[in-house]
């Protein structure tokens, strides 16, 4: 019988004592998974960490998975659900949110810890990125960080988003959000927003991987918020992705000012 989870507890540890942060993960077993797993253990995080990955469809075998959460350090603690089955409607499941479903409403539930960090399995986070943003939601209800654009081809740093996930009031969503910030820069405290996990479920209308949008509209309207000011996430994009014209014009002006060929 194959399991639907499997649990990976942090070195002398009582699993009911919680975790300082949590990680949740929805994944389909791509590849760079493993990448996206190690760059949470470099974390240069002073607590325990507990990391939740939800498998919505596997793409290939989970072992590469579980090899990789058996090597992590002493003070991460791991647990992974699979229910054989996926809950988004994309592929048979029940819930419109095509990016997971709703695990990232489970697991946000299953998480033993009041603060809450999300990260896509093709996406990485610097060293410093859990404790800046732990620090800085101190006393509010959500904290952000901001990300660096990178080259799913080559791991080349591009620059960093200026247009896109800017924070509350700024950027290309002003107007129609107030705003954005991507789901990969964010820290919530499930407890002071507690209505927020369901949300996770619920796209925008006509638009099937909109429900951090929805998220972001909810924290924004009705909770506090900080930032850390610097940028934590390293973002992985491909040539098809909607703002490379941008990147492209303030990379050739970057090369121009620098006296570099564009």
């Amino acid at each position: 019988m194959i399991p639907i989870g499997w649990r990976f507890p942090a070195e002398g540890r009582d699993a009911q004592a919680g975790a300082d942060a949590a990680v949740i993960m929805v994944t389909v077993l791509r590849s760079s998974l493993a990448t996206a797993l190690e760059s949470i253990y470099r974390q240069q995080f002073d607590g325990t960490i507990q990391i939740l990955v939800g498998i919505d469809k596997a793409a290939g075998p989970v072992e590469p998975l579980l090899e990789v959460l058996r090597a992590r350090p002493r003070n991460v603690s791991a647990l992974v659900l699979d229910p054989g089955y996926s809950t988004a409607e994309r592929h048979g499941g029940l819930y419109s949110a095509s990016d997971g479903g709703a695990l990232r409403t489970v697991l946000s539930y299953l998480a033993n810890s009041p603060r809450l960090a999300y990260l896509d399995d093709d996406n990485q986070w610097l060293p410093n990125h859990l404790a800046a943003l732990s620090a800085a939601i101190d006393g509010f209800d959500w904290a952000w960080s901001m990300r660096t654009f990178v080259d799913e081809r080559d791991g080349r740093e591009l620059c960093v988003d200026q247009w896109d996930s800017t924070g509350p009031g700024r950027g290309l969503r002003k107007a129609s959000l107030g705003g954005f910030v991507d789901v990969n820069c964010l820290m919530v405290d499930k407890l002071r927003a507690p209505e927020v996990a369901p949300l996770w479920t619920m796209p925008l209308t006509g638009w099937k991987a909109t429900a951090d949008r929805r998220v972001f509209v909810q924290l924004r309207e009705r909770h506090s918020c900080a930032w850390t000011g610097i940028s934590t996430v390293r973002y992985a994009i491909r040539p098809t992705f909607f703002l490379w014209p941008q990147i492209r014009a303030h990379l050739a002006a970057q090369g121009a000012a620098a006296g570099r060929p564009a």
